[in-house]
């Protein structure tokens, strides 16, 4: 599951406009082939992959801290983040 998550990473990166980023050309295929409602399934499926990898750092950062503390701290950093 945690493949087809860091896949989903690669398919959404054709909307970065970084003129430094190559995309591969079967990755372009793909995601530009695919249904504005696949598109929003990959990207929630990234936020949450987002959510769980922050989650892991925080353990491991945190060793000391409960599940809860994890999570309410998971939650406020994605609730106040900026760009």
């Amino acid at each position: 599951m945690k493949q087809k998550k860091l896949s989903s990473l690669c398919l959404l990166c054709d909307s970065v406009r970084d003129e430094g980023f190559m995309l591969h050309p079967e990755q372009k295929r793909i995601y530009q082939s695919m249904t504005p409602e696949e598109k929003l399934k990959v990207s929630m499926e990234l936020y949450q992959f987002a959510r769980e990898l922050k989650a892991a750092g925080l353990r491991a950062q945190h060793p000391e801290w409960s599940e809860k503390k994890i999570q309410e701290k998971v939650r406020d950093i994605f609730l106040y983040a900026t760009t």
